[in-house]
């Protein structure tokens, strides 16, 4: 039997750790159990896995909940390149679903079926011997462009086919979850830069403290982390196309060094005074009115001109219901190939339900609810009932009664924003939470 490299096992659990490693040990040259994660990393670094099996669940009693998501971003930060698998309980089939798209590669449900374990760590880890053994660094595949069938997305694809091979400025606009940065990178792939990789920003995560040195770079010791020279993403995205995520969340003191690279196409890294060249594209977004913004004193109105050369806007899926099944149907078939599933197909009475929802989350929200169906369901169809749909609030809108903690916290952030007149730092002033927090729950709950 051929074996599959190196497995690391986390898991609590001395009885879990102990029936994995006996059935693992005929398919993996190696199987190291740990019941903390504590030593993990120091784990990966000396035995260099090819797969890693990671409890989402620990008896620390931190981040509960949440401790298999803070250990699979420490993974992340120092080994990207190893495949996570998630080990989850059926109740947190949500949390799982986060892991994924924050970079695990699958996931496996307790009580787990042998084949069904040994497989998906055995494709994980195949994945990682053929990279080993080729030394090719893949280039990240992102989902292509939908663009429907709805006559005010045809008007806006034929706008962006007749812009993206210029090298004009651009501001797409849009409420959370429309698919923003899916557009720019199909303005990216048409236009004349699309032999180099887009560099993206989301600004919003981005501190304030390490602006500089994140967008212009640094030299070796220009602070006390700087071991090294580093390239700045304008530096990166030379010759190719810069998107700066939630432009709107830049603090107006910031705004004025981000203009003046703008205008004076160089950038000067931090703790340096040699002006270096930038040939970008630059490509903008955000889901709030920048007009409304300078007119409140909250936007530099020189700012905004110089990104808004050509202006976009994506309706939000509401405004477009006949795009809703076919996007359904797309998600359908590429989660049913994650998860290894037959095709399902939706019964009438769930596709009338689906398409009567307003989608205040708009693409992002319709893609979460038919992951999640794809997984819990276990039948060639997918039933209305299957879909339990709340509408989150929104500013304007009567309020439902509110069920969940997780819709208490959406409500609380609202009201927040509304009377902080979506001023971040007062808002999360106070809620009583950081920025980035605050900022990180909004991405969530897409407000």
């Amino acid at each position: 039997m051929n074996k599959s490299g190196t497995i690391v096992i986390v898991d609590d659990n001395q009885g879990v750790l102990t029936a994995v490693q006996i059935l693992l040990k005929s398919y993996f040259s190696k199987v190291i159990t740990l019941s903390s994660p504590v030593t993990l990393t120091s784990a990966i670094r000396e035995e260099k896995p090819e797969v890693i099996l990671l409890d989402m669940n620990f008896t620390s009693g931190i981040n509960t909940g949440n401790e298999g998501l803070f250990w699979l971003h420490e993974i992340k930060k120092v080994h990207p390149e190893v495949p996570v698998v998630l080990f989850t309980a059926y109740a947190d089939i949500e949390l799982t679903i986060r892991g994924i798209k924050e970079g695990a590669t699958d996931f496996i449900v307790k009580p787990w079926d042998n084949q069904k374990l040994v497989d998906t760590l055995q494709a994980a880890a195949a994945s990682t011997l053929r990279r080993k053994k080729t030394s090719i660094k893949e280039e990240p595949v992102h989902p292509a462009m939908y663009w429907g069938d709805s006559k005010v997305m045809k008007q806006l694809r034929m706008l962006i086919e007749k812009v993206a091979v210029t090298d004009a400025n651009i501001l797409i606009t849009g409420e959370n979850g429309t698919g923003k940065e899916m557009l720019a990178r199909e303005i990216h792939s048409l236009s004349n830069r699309r032999h180099k990789e887009m560099i993206a920003v989301d600004m919003g995560t981005i501190t304030e403290s390490l602006f500089e040195s994140e967008l212009f770079g640094h030299v070796k010791g220009s602070f006390t982390d700087a071991h090294t020279d580093r390239a700045g993403k304008f530096e990166s995205a030379d010759k190719s196309t810069l998107f700066l995520d939630e432009i709107g969340n830049l603090p107006y003191h910031l705004q004025a060094k981000l203009l003046t690279a703008i205008q004076r196409r160089s950038i000067v890294r931090v703790g340096s005074n040699a002006p270096i060249s930038i040939d970008i594209r630059l490509i903008c977004a955000t889901n709030r009115d920048l007009q409304e913004m300078v007119d409140k004193d909250e936007f530099r109105e020189d700012l905004l001109y110089r990104i808004n050369t050509i202006h976009v806007e994506i309706p939000p899926l509401r405004e477009r219901k006949e795009d809703i099944i076919p996007l359904a149907e797309r998600f359908i078939v590429r989660f049913c190939k994650q998860y290894d599933k037959a095709l399902m197909k939706f019964t009438p009475e769930a596709k009338g339900k689906l398409t009567a929802h307003p989608w205040f989350g708009n693409i992002r929200e319709l893609e979460h609810v038919i992951e999640k169906a794809v997984i819990i369901n276990d039948s060639p169809l997918l039933p209305a009932e299957l879909f339990q749909l709340s509408i989150t609030p929104r500013t304007g809108m009567r309020e439902k009664s509110i069920s969940t903690l997780e819709e208490m916290e959406i409500q609380m952030i609202q009201k927040a924003l509304d009377a902080c007149a979506g001023n971040l730092s007062a808002v999360a002033s106070q809620l009583g939470i950081t920025r980035q927090t605050l900022y990180n729950k909004m991405k969530k709950f897409g407000l």
